[in-house]
């Protein structure tokens, strides 16, 4: 199978992207792709909790969402959304941030609500509360495709190996990773999480990804990472996309998981242990 990895440039109007993100889709169809990957926070790059609510929408009124199942339709190819920034009717406000994987035919197969939270302090000069605006997911998600067995994640996931290791335990032959990775910890972390994600699973991990400078309507910015990657199941990286804008394709044999697998079957080697006491408790 052929797949295309989407890098954007996201600012914070959805219409913008949206356009973005079809041309890139009708870029990735005629280059031969079966299925394309965008990255998370497709519809709208924002720091600004005002502009989110006055930008954004519910799931089923979403305009990106219904304008790229069109897209997946129209072109015939299999869609994977990395993610949209939604609405939820929640009392305290707080927004999703959904991944969809869409058929060939525009039918949404699967819906996946990011479950960690990107709290974090990275210096004095950049820190994120994702909690603030956002709500976590409680489940994880495998979808049955007829391209492949696909377990989705988004972006700081990334970080928690068990989520990843469960999904392939339950079937996943690849392992999605949309992403908006902030620049210090992309340089630092992000191939390498990639690709130890890949070799604990025997997965071929896809992870589109947002790139550069995403200056909003009110003048504030926010830098991501880029290199938009595929790793397969050995861990070698086969697509890096840099960090422009644009569409990279890396063909795919799937058969190349169980070949991983065979060699070193971990996944089957689980074991109960008593966990350590900790120093001083109790």
């Amino acid at each position: 199978m052929r797949a295309a990895l989407v890098q954007m440039t996201s600012g914070d109007s959805p219409p913008e992207n949206l356009a973005a993100a079809r041309a890139y889709v009708a870029e990735a169809a005629s280059g031969g792709a079966d299925i394309v990957l965008t990255p998370e926070v497709t519809n709208c790059v924002s720091s600004s909790r005002a502009h989110q609510n006055a930008v954004l929408s519910p799931e089923a009124e979403d305009p990106t969402l219904a304008g790229l199942r069109a897209a997946a339709a129209e072109h015939g190819v299999s869609l994977l959304i990395g993610s949209l920034a939604l609405k939820t009717g929640d009392a305290d406000g707080r927004f999703a941030n959904r991944s969809f994987l869409i058929g060939p035919d525009g039918a949404i197969a699967a819906r996946y609500d990011k479950i960690h939270m990107f709290d974090v302090v990275l210096s004095e000069t950049e820190a994120y509360r994702e909690s603030d605006g956002f709500r976590p997911g409680d489940a994880a998600v495998l979808a049955d495709t007829p391209l492949a067995r696909i377990g989705m994640t988004v972006c700081y996931d990334l970080r928690f190996g068990y989520l990843h290791r469960v999904l392939a335990q339950a079937g996943a032959q690849i392992l999605t990773v949309p992403a908006a990775f902030a620049v210090p910890t992309g340089k630092a972390h992000w191939e390498v999480l990639l690709r130890a994600r890949a070799i604990e699973t025997g997965c071929f991990v896809l992870a589109p990804a947002q790139t550069g400078r995403h200056t909003g309507s009110d003048g504030r910015h926010r830098d991501t990472w880029g290199h938009a990657m595929a790793v397969d199941p050995w861990g070698r990286v086969i697509a890096d996309a840099g960090t422009a804008p644009g569409v990279t394709l890396v063909d795919l044999d799937l058969g190349e998981t169980d070949k991983a697998r065979g060699r070193v079957p971990s996944l089957r080697h689980d074991r109960e242990f008593t966990p350590p006491t900790v120093p001083g408790a109790g």
